[in-house]
């Protein structure tokens, strides 16, 4: 889910009366407040909606949820920067502007200019800048990167890539940064568009693990946020297929290999992917198999919305009038912008899917639809 913004000028007992209103929906069983929790209480994070009802609340756990939708790691943390922001912390200016360490920033210069011979010479007289992190709080990621994480240009700081920056990496890569790093820079090059606009997505992707990253944990991500040249380059590399990556892309051989021994999480995946992607064979195959269209998407799968919510998005008509008939809530709303699906269609200029849901809305039945049939 993406992390809330704060205003310009927050006000700190305005963020304390909404832990109190996270409370008060926890207390009234609120969907929309459980899948708040499960997603930014670290408590929770695996809980089911039965469990978070049924575990008792503190203003502390409150505080803490609100603190880290809007991305700092604990109230204390929030109160501290809505008090005094430190540099790293003042949100209008772009990422590079907000390191303080000076070696650091002049690292990440020369890596955006470019610029291999500086930067190979400034990490021989500095050896630990390859291993060292910076933090920024406030995001919904990109918290505590390293220096290699800035190669993949997400989150968009320019919104270019140098044309040497596979060269560019190559230099931070034989400094010597940890698996770890190495597994986070590829998770922000497959996820990124900047890095595939520039046409290096793949080749990055390619250096990366050959190097040593862990290329499992990428796949899924790829596909949620769209960048198929990413994911069918991961799956070259031999990483294996889950059901949620072949919903997203379409491959229905695969979904159905898949779908008999998948478990209920990676079904909800699944449909949330289907639905983003407009891939009706295979919502009505999930939705056969009793997966519940009114779920909020799990975590890390725009979990601030619904199935619905997504098709809509899409512009997917033949989708949306089958998770409808199916039962799908047309007035469920998001839990960032407070709209609902033809809220969404509205946005996108999807004149037809917001003109069925509307009508869905209000009681109408509208036109009869084939969504239900085999198709």
């Amino acid at each position: 889910m993406p992390v809330r913004r704060l205003p310009a000028n927050p006000d700190l007992n305005h963020l304390k009366y909404q832990a109190k209103d996270l409370l008060k929906g926890h207390a009234a069983e609120d969907r929309g407040v459980a899948q708040r929790i499960r997603e930014f209480h670290p408590r929770f994070k695996t809980s089911t909606e039965v469990e978070i009802f049924g575990a008792e609340l503190r203003l502390s756990d409150g505080q803490l949820t609100i603190a880290r939708e809007y991305g700092f790691r604990s109230w204390a943390r929030l109160k501290e920067h809505v008090e005094s922001p430190s540099l790293a912390e003042r949100l209008n200016l772009p990422y590079q502007e907000r390191i303080e360490d000076p070696v650091f920033r002049r690292a990440v210069d020369q890596l955006d200019a470019g610029d291999t011979a500086g930067l190979r010479e400034l990490l021989r007289r500095n050896p630990n800048l390859v291993r060292q992190r910076i933090e920024f709080e406030g995001g919904n990621y990109f918290r505590t990167p390293t220096l290699l994480e800035f190669i993949a240009e997400n989150p968009v700081r320019h919104g270019s890539l140098p044309r040497n920056i596979v060269e560019v990496a190559t230099v931070i890569l034989d400094a010597g940064p940890s698996r770890e790093s190495l597994s986070e820079a590829l998770g922000l090059v497959t996820t990124g568009r900047v890095a595939r606009e520039c046409g290096v997505q793949v080749a990055l992707i390619e250096l990366l693990c050959d190097r040593g990253a862990d290329p499992d944990g990428a796949l899924q991500a790829a596909a949620v946020h769209g960048e198929f040249e990413a994911a069918n380059a991961l799956l070259r590399r031999g990483v294996g297929m889950s059901l949620p990556v072949a919903a997203a892309l379409g491959r229905r051989e695969d979904f159905l290999r898949l779908l008999p021994e998948a478990g209920d999480e990676d079904r909800q995946r699944a449909l949330g992917l289907a639905c983003q992607f407009g891939k009706a064979e295979i919502v009505l195959s999930l939705l056969d198999t009793g997966v519940d269209p009114n779920g909020y998407n799990l975590p890390g799968m725009h979990s601030h919305s619904t199935p619905l919510h997504q098709a809509a998005l899409g512009g997917h008509e033949h989708v949306v009038r089958l998770l409808v008939e199916r039962g799908a809530e047309t007035k469920a709303r998001d839990l960032l912008w407070n709209g609902t699906p033809a809220d969404w269609a509205r946005h996108e200029g999807h004149k037809e899917v917001e003109a069925y849901l509307r009508e869905r809305e209000t009681g109408g039945e509208g036109k009869q639809s084939s969504g239900s049939e085999r198709i």
